[in-house]
């Protein structure tokens, strides 16, 4: 068995709306309120996320920070969008880095730059869908006509 076929039975991966296999793997019992949303959050979450070559995470972006840690693969490249500019960052081996912060509210999308790449993903307070949301056809308009480079993920 191929080692993506591998990872994706061995950590139970599902398909992410936003591209990539996820599973969830911590949600802490502890409650919060979002400042943001002014709900009830879980105090952290934290999933598995494997982006496999040709594959990408399209631009998106949660409520509040969010945690990436590299696991194994190539190294993994984050794109972050804050709605005039773009930013690349690459987490992995080689690199001498193996965490990003992505903060609360900005677009992030992001590619293996091999065969596959494994990350942790915390996000505090926790993750919830309701905080999850894509690119505007306005932000997609932006990325398109000012970072064409970037199409892919929009």
């Amino acid at each position: 068995m191929e080692k993506i076929e591998l990872l994706i039975e061995k950590y139970q991966l599902q398909p992410h709306p936003e591209g990539g296999y996820y599973r969830e793997v911590y949600r802490s019992e502890q409650e919060v309120e979002s400042a943001f949303s002014g709900e009830k959050r879980n105090a952290v979450t934290h999933i598995y996320f494997l982006l496999v070559k040709g594959e990408v995470s399209r631009f998106h972006k949660v409520l509040h920070d969010e945690i990436w840690n590299f696991y194994e693969g190539a190294p993994l490249k984050l794109i972050e969008f804050n709605g005039e500019d773009v930013e690349e960052k690459i987490i992995g081996a080689r690199n001498e880095s193996y965490v990003s912060i992505i903060k609360g509210g900005v677009f992030q999308a992001a590619e293996s730059t091999g065969e596959y790449t494994l990350v942790g993903c915390s996000v505090a307070p926790g993750f919830d869908f309701k905080d999850f949301s894509f690119l505007s056809e306005k932000q997609q308009i932006i990325v398109k006509k000012h970072f064409p480079e970037y199409n892919r993920f929009a």
